[in-house]
């Protein structure tokens, strides 16, 4: 969804998820712009070109929306995550490739990314939830990975996952509120070798 909110005519006929996904871009932009709490569901409709009947009939209020903008994104970054340590079997490409799943969200998606985890609404239990989920998500599928590459217990093998997941946002984060000044490439470079460093110490049970 990294597209931009194109102009459409009030009354352009779409099918259902497109129309959906259209006003799903437009929120996102609404939200990004002035926050869950400043945003109003008549910009949301006048971004998307649509009339306020015509968003409702999609979402019936102000929290239904975002939930599903939030949902939307928090399962995109999973998918990333999920894909990125699933492509190569070497794990050492797949700390890389983990790492620079969060920094390709935050670098095509950086409205997105502050949505997810830059919220005025996180204190919502059920926008916490979905953000928590994500987070879960992601974690579950790398000390998957360690479990069975390392032979840990679940308990050491989620603690390392925390560790990686942990590193990979919050650096993901500073690099993008820092306006990237250091190259995205040579950032996920320097990041993924500190993980690295870390998790080649434990030995593989088997090749």
């Amino acid at each position: 969804m990294s597209e931009t909110t194109a102009p459409v005519q009030r009354g352009a006929r779409l099918s259902r998820s497109a129309r959906r996904a259209q006003l799903l871009v437009a929120a996102r932009d609404v939200f990004a712009a002035h926050g869950y709490h400043a945003a109003a569901m008549d910009d949301i409709a006048e971004k998307a070109g649509v009339s306020k009947p015509v968003l409702y009939q999609h979402f019936p209020g102000k929290l239904e929306l975002y939930r599903a903008l939030l949902t939307t994104y928090a399962d995109e970054l999973v998918s990333r995550v999920r894909e990125a340590i699933s492509e190569t079997a070497d794990n050492r490409a797949r700390v890389h490739a983990a790492v620079a799943a969060y920094f390709d969200f935050v670098a095509g998606e950086g409205h997105a990314y502050r949505l997810v985890f830059e919220s005025d609404l996180r204190g919502e239990p059920e926008a916490a939830a979905v953000v928590d989920g994500a987070l879960t998500n992601c974690i579950d599928a790398v000390a998957e990975v360690v479990t069975q590459d390392a032979g840990l217990d679940r308990a050491r093998a989620r603690l390392l996952a925390v560790g990686l997941v942990g590193l990979s946002q919050v650096t993901a984060q500073y690099w993008l509120d820092s306006q990237q000044g250091i190259p995205r490439d040579e950032a996920i470079s320097l990041m993924s070798m500190l993980a690295w460093k870390g998790l080649a110490g434990f030995p593989m049970v088997h090749d």
